[in-house]
């Protein structure tokens, strides 16, 4: 087996799907599945078997995929290694983001970019508990995630904003539950933090009259006066005339989101990973992001 190999079995053991596997390595359905076979004729072992509910994975199969997590994880180590014996700052940067700051993130990969030429970056975007698992599972250098997770490496706080009432117009709180809500799909920690705020305050399930799949539509959304919306600020900030109420918990307290940058300490001995997070130190990343929402 070689790297491509690696990638295969990997992707086809967390999707459990020819096609969706295909279409991410590039590959065409009949190519994939003849390289799953040839390598079953390497080893003269079935990997996979085929089924209506899908791919499920022979002993075997799954043996060979823990075989190519470690040599996938083996050949990062030795790029990682190798681009910090040299004088300069290079090689690539994995980074993980949430879809909100994968939209921000481009000026600062720019800015960095202009000052180690050298740099290439791989970045994902995925929900915020992902992420937190991929930097744990050291699969990626540094992880951008939002909300507040027990982390014991090394962390920079990067963002602080409210979570706000957002309407067309002025609304009043004790009226909620009887006016039509927007909801979007959105990770763990914010719809809990939204839960438990409703349930502080109110005693009856909100009206939801539209859930939609991202908070720019569901802003568009409360943009035509089709309902309000509970949001975090930074995703509504300048976005015109809406009306805007910070909300407060039941101390009265601000309700505050945090965005944290995770990364491993042994990761940190990285020329190249330490240099991005003494940049970061360095700029003014709510400000910058504040500018451009």
């Amino acid at each position: 087996m070689d790297k491509r190999d690696w990638q295969i079995l990997q992707k086809l053991y967390k999707e459990k799907n020819i096609t969706k596997v295909a279409e991410s390595l590039f590959m065409s359905q009949p190519a994939l599945t003849k390289r799953i076979q040839q390598i079953e004729a390497e080893y003269k072992v079935t990997i996979v078997h085929r089924s209506k509910k899908g791919i499920q994975f022979t002993p075997q199969g799954e043996y060979l995929v823990n075989y190519a997590d470690e040599m996938i994880k083996r050949d990062i180590e030795v790029q990682d290694h190798l681009a910090n014996m040299d004088d300069e700052i290079s090689g690539t940067l994995r980074l993980g983001v949430s879809s909100f700051i994968t939209r921000k993130i481009p000026p600062v990969l720019k800015e960095f970019k202009s000052r180690h030429p050298k740099v290439n970056f791989s970045l994902t975007s995925k929900w915020s508990s992902q992420i937190f698992n991929q930097v744990y599972n050291h699969e990626i250098h540094i992880g951008f995630v939002r909300g507040d997770y027990k982390w014991i490496g090394g962390k920079r706080l990067l963002l602080e904003e409210n979570l706000s009432l957002v309407a067309h117009s002025k609304v009043d709180l004790e009226d909620l539950p009887s006016l039509p809500r927007i909801d979007y799909i959105c990770d763990v920690k914010l719809q809990d933090m939204i839960d438990t705020w409703w349930s502080e305050n109110f005693s009856v399930p909100p009206k939801v009259g539209i859930k939609v799949d991202k908070t720019d539509t569901c802003r568009e959304m409360v943009a035509h006066d089709l309902g309000y919306a509970i949001m975090p600020s930074l995703v509504i900030k300048n976005t015109g005339n809406l009306y805007q109420l910070p909300l407060n918990d039941k101390d009265k307290n601000p309700i505050t989101r945090h965005t944290w940058m995770f990364y491993n300490q042994d990761d940190y001995n990285l020329k190249l990973v330490k240099t991005f997070i003494e940049f970061m130190d360095e700029i003014n990343f709510q400000d910058m992001i504040s500018k451009q929402a």
